[in-house]
């Protein structure tokens, strides 16, 4: 067998499987062929709905001349980025490392054994495509070359950055060593942040722009605090960014106008132009940004962005027993974007000449196009909400006649933790708008992933094809569903009594997996992305660095605040202290590298509040009177103790203030 790839259950690594490239998948079979053959390996990561994947492998892997040089002078390697994590951020790690960026597809050059010793992302297969850059025959022979007569120096070159990936287990030193963080850096980390937006546009950076999910969450957080409302120029600055951004990315091209649910990024500084694949992981995270954004500021616009959103989640990426699909792929047919973008006469001739010409001026489609061959990816141009919301019939109009065109591919592959950051979203939505629809459906999809995403052993698993699940789960998987779980725990028994309860046992189930089999067994601070019982590649790694989903050690800040918040067990609160001192290094240097971490300990400053409630069945004017009130986390408990007062009981920390029978008045003390 010379493709071993057709029997995988990865869309991505089948959409390889008829090539000329001999590929293997990972495991330990083939660098065992690798070193049977004694030549290196290349490993090459991508995912099915990546367009540059799509273009490398029409350009070089499709091609019968590049893959008998792969073939004849490499072990290749095929990897989902998506399934394996842990292989994907041992090479985006050195890649980065090598060339200061990265991204897919990814292409590492390693040893026999796995050790990587050089490689890249995209290459072309002559120099006439992409001038400056390597073509991939060519660096497929000096490789090869150089493997042969100068093997030490790789040898050298590996040994090197598995060095430099072990040191980087260790988070940044602070400049005061010894002080864990303190909340006054909390504010230092806010300012700084917001000196880095793009006031123009919003955002933060340049081209290319990419959703700021974790920013978003922190400054929203910080917002609440006290000692920013009494900081008129912090607190206005706050307002500034937060609505920028915000707005940016809800009027912009990277916004489904039509069809609702964000793209990965936009290509420019405007937010017009996205790169048009659909990620799971994206849209869970905004649906919490928006529906926190709309509690604080009560913006119309944020909450039909939310709500449109997991409109589409429900539409478009919802499979059997209520969870969610992967991704929709950036290309329909080869074409990127086929699917969604407009020229205004096809435009017109579906709504007529005169709701035609009135889409066109809202939305940006004009006779020279914003994108290729003249067309347009819608993108909002009118500011009054009020004129947005007369148009919905006509986009209403506009998504039926598109879902007659050819649509991208969908990855129906159920990951634990993507779909644990959907369900968070879709609570949060449901509670923020006084939705039980939304949050029944986080509560199905958690549940679903509770019942078949665990082994016979009740181990979590991290993805399952067609419900059949694999593949022992890393730390995001655990720390993702805990942190779903405690929005489930927080607000679930509004929904049905009784289910609060029972996802805070499921989320201390889970952290005490963490604590298990994710620590690191010299006591460092922070945990490890594999379990101690699972197959590590290369390197063990710690993350700190929230990307476009945040690190498990992040989320975990979170997760062992709340439950220490719940249940005042230490089991939780010597973990959280550790992390604690982790962090102020991180915080100083590179605080838009770790806002997920920050957001947590924000919502541990502002007191992670528990109201107990007793011998009262209606949670709903609690609820409206809570959600009234600026994001601050609080968990709403049913309870039956005798020992527990009627009413409602407000408590932080260790403090209790006496029983209300007045939501309003519970509220207020907050």
């Amino acid at each position: 067998m010379s493709n071993r790839l057709a029997s995988e259950s990865s869309l991505y690594l089948r959409q390889h499987a008829d090539q000329p490239v001999h590929w293997w998948p990972w495991g330990p079979e083939a660098l065992a062929e690798a070193r049977r053959r004694d030549v290196p390996v290349i490993v090459s990561i991508g995912y099915s709905a990546c367009h540059w994947c799509h273009v490398m492998a029409r350009e070089s892997f499709d091609s019968a001349f590049i893959a008998q040089l792969m073939n004849e002078h490499f072990v290749c390697i095929k990897v989902d980025r998506e399934e394996r994590p842990d292989v994907d951020r041992v090479y985006m790690e050195t890649i980065q490392m090598l060339n200061g960026h990265g991204g897919w597809p990814l292409n590492a050059f390693c040893l026999p054994d796995g050790r990587p010793f050089a490689g890249g992302t995209y290459f072309p297969p002559d120099d006439r495509r992409s001038p400056g850059i390597v073509p991939w025959p060519v660096l497929l022979m000096r490789v090869s070359e150089h493997f042969k007569r100068n093997r030490r120096d790789l040898e050298e070159n590996a040994a090197g950055i598995l060095e430099n990936l072990a040191a980087s287990n260790a988070p940044l030193a602070p400049r005061t060593p010894g002080a864990p963080l303190q909340n006054t850096q909390l504010l230092d980390a806010a300012r700084a942040l917001c000196a880095q937006h793009d006031d123009e546009h919003g955002g933060f950076g340049s081209a290319p722009k990419f959703p700021p999910h974790g920013t978003l969450d922190f400054l929203l957080l910080v917002r609440a605090a006290r000692a920013v409302d009494q900081d008129g120029e912090l607190s206005a600055r706050l307002d500034t960014v937060l609505h920028r951004t915000l707005t940016a990315m809800a009027h912009g091209g990277i916004y489904d106008q039509v069809g609702g649910g964000f793209a990965r990024y936009a290509v420019d500084r405007i937010w017009l132009i996205p790169h048009f694949e659909k990620m799971l992981y994206d849209n869970g995270q905004l649906l919490s940004a928006y529906a926190l954004a709309w509690r604080r500021s009560g913006k119309p616009l944020y909450r039909a962005v939310a709500e449109e959103t997991a409109a589409w989640l429900e539409r478009e990426m919802a499979l059997p027993g209520g969870v969610y699909a992967a991704a929709l792929d950036a290309d329909t047919d080869h074409h990127e974007g086929l699917t969604y973008v407009w020229t205004p006469a096809q435009v017109r001739e579906i709504l007529g000449e005169a709701d035609g010409s009135l889409f066109c001026a809202a939305y940006c489609i004009t006779d020279e196009g914003t994108f290729e061959e003249g067309t347009s990816q819608a993108a909002l141009g009118e500011p009054d909400f009020g004129e947005r919301q007369k148009l919905a019939p006509i986009r209403e109009k506009l998504l039926a006649a598109r879902n007659l065109r050819p649509q991208p591919g969908r990855d129906t592959k159920v990951l634990t933790a993507w779909n644990a950051l959907a369900i968070k979203g879709l609570a949060d939505c449901g509670w923020a708008f006084g939705d039980k629809t939304l949050l029944l459906l986080a509560a199905t999809a958690a549940d679903w992933i509770w019942q078949n995403h665990r082994d016979a052993n009740g181990r979590l698993l991290s993805v399952s094809h067609g419900g059949k699940a694999s593949q022992p789960a890393f730390l995001d998987d655990h720390a993702f569903l805990a942190d779903a779980a405690l929005a489930l725990a927080a607000t679930a028994d509004w929904l049905e009594p009784g289910l609060g309860k029972l996802w805070q046992e499921r989320a201390r189930s889970l952290a005490d997996d963490v604590l298990k089999h994710f620590a690191d067994p010299e006591g460092q601070p922070g945990f490890y992305f594999t379990a101690d019982d699972a197959e590590t590649p290369v390197s063990r790694r710690k993350e700190w660095f929230d990307n476009a989903i945040p690190a498990g050690n992040s989320v975990l800040v979170r997760v062992f605040a709340s439950l220490y918040a719940l249940t005042g067990d230490n089991t939780y609160a010597d973990p959280l202290a550790s992390l604690r001192a982790a962090y102020p290094g991180l915080a100083e240097r590179v605080p838009g590298g770790v806002p997920t971490a920050l957001a947590g300990f924000a919502a541990q400053a502002l007191g992670i509040a528990v109201v107990k409630v007793k011998g009262i069945s209606d949670l709903e004017p609690l609820r409206a009177a809570l959600t009234a009130r600026p994001p601050r986390p609080v968990f709403v408990q049913l309870t039956d103790d005798p020992a527990q007062p009627a009413g409602y009981q407000l408590c932080v920390g260790t403090q209790c203030l006496a029983p209300a029978t007045d939501p309003a008045e519970v509220s207020s003390r907050l």
